[in-house]
């Protein structure tokens, strides 16, 4: 039998192309076989990347670029060179970091971090997969859903201001007026009240008898119920409480009023941005069933669709819950295996805090059809399990679930 002619490291040219990215520009680093054929400055424009990507075409070698997730700033590129067919992987940073970390001569720039980015590529070149760019959709509810997780954030923090504010003027206020919907714009007791007495000194400048009929009327006017037992409640407080502020300081209202403000134009963003991922959610296949999903809603529906994604993406229900960074790595030595593990968390901490709320609606909620999640969390707490702990293993199971169904969507088609 003849002999296969053997092939040396020489005769099959791999071109690994590292890329460090920066703000506005990029630095390349073009390595063949372990060598640094090039270095060079890549500015984001059009005319630079074009000049980049007559570049990578002219190689008659396969040629594969390879640079690190950083935000939005790699974006430009990566859209870039996928529309000209050009191989990109773009790796998670913490590997990059741990890979670079081998080295024992340490020193961080732009140039020796595109030199180590190509190196990383020539290691793993075979295991290197490629970037997709995501379904604009899913790319748009994705950017509308960290919006929305940033404004929710703004507005926890606005209602602690305006409680810091209260219990300056009004102590205690937020105990005995309540709104069932704190979302609710059009009526919110709680923000309407602090409106229009503003202060305790207002209430409790008129007799019992005069506070009561002026706060039915008010109630009354407003759509609320005139509750004259809840009056009388009210006043007792503000004739027993401690203003440390006075009606009469201009600033401290105004500031209230201001708070009261800014805490409405909050709650208006986020219906708007609420509003149009439900309109990108529903030209989705999955969001029909997402929203039957016990726990979920048309709220968290499309909360969940934006931070999954794409679940095609995804080669099974086990690499779903990895990306949230709920999987336990094993922990073995020898004879000794670990038993007490806690999950990873690396993953998408937004899609955690997304699928915890799901949980709880469920323990609210007590679902007696398709409840398998609901009783999984049930048996947790039976063992012993701590509550946080169930609901973490009730949420694992629930991410295979739903990838499970929407995955069949999908291959139905």
């Amino acid at each position: 039998m003849e002999q296969l002619p053997t092939l040396s490291r020489e005769d099959i040219w791999m071109i690994s192309v590292g890329i460090d990215v920066s703000k506005g520009s990029s630095r390349v680093c073009v390595n063949k076989n372990g060598r640094v054929m090039q270095q060079f400055f890549v500015e984001h424009s059009q005319l630079s990347m074009k000049k980049l990507i007559d570049l990578l075409l002219s190689f008659e070698e396969e040629a594969k670029v390879i640079l690190e997730a950083t935000g939005i700033y790699h974006l430009p590129l990566v859209q870039s060179l996928i529309r000209a067919g050009i191989f990109v992987a773009v790796i998670n940073p913490l590997v990059l970091k741990k890979y670079a970390a081998l080295s024992l001569r340490k020193g961080k720039t732009d140039q020796l971090d595109a030199v180590k980015i190509a190196d990383y590529g020539l290691a793993n070149w075979h295991k290197l997969i490629g970037y997709s760019v995501s379904d604009t959709t899913y790319t748009e509810l994705k950017d509308l859903g960290r919006n929305y997780a940033y404004y929710v954030k703004l507005k926890v923090m606005q209602k602690q201001h305006l409680t810091m504010l209260l219990d300056r003027a009004m102590p205690g206020i937020t105990e005995l007026v309540r709104t069932a919907g704190n979302d609710n714009l059009t009526k919110n007791k709680l923000l309407d009240f602090i409106e229009h007495y503003q202060h305790y000194d207002r209430i409790t400048a008129k007799s019992e008898r005069q506070f009561v009929l002026d706060y039915c009327r008010w109630a009354k006017k407003k759509g609320y119920r005139p509750d004259e037992s809840k009056a009388c409640s009210i006043y007792a407080l503000a004739k027993a409480s401690i203003p440390t502020s006075s009606s009469k300081s201009t600033p401290t209202t105004a500031l209230l009023l201001e708070a009261i403000k800014v805490l409405r134009q909050l709650c208006e963003t986020l219906q708007s941005i609420l509003a149009q991922m439900k309109e990108l959610a529903k030209e989705l296949p999955e969001y029909n069933v997402v929203c039957a999903m016990h726990g979920v809603g048309n709220i968290l529906a499309v909360r969940l669709i934006a931070e999954i994604g794409d679940v095609r993406r995804f080669h099974s229900g086990k690499s779903l819950v990895a990306f949230a960074g709920l999987d336990s790595p094993p922990y073995e030595s020898g004879n000794f295996i670990g038993t007490k593990r806690s999950i990873s968390k690396r993953g998408s901490p937004f899609l955690r805090k997304t699928g915890f709320e799901v949980m709880k609606s469920l323990i609210m909620h007590k679902p007696r059809e398709d409840n398998a999640v609901y009783l999984f969390i049930v048996k947790k707490v039976t063992e012993g399990k701590a509550k946080k702990v169930a609901m973490i293993a009730g949420l694992n199971k629930f991410l295979r679930i739903y990838y499970a169904r929407v995955k069949e969507i999908y291959d139905a088609v």
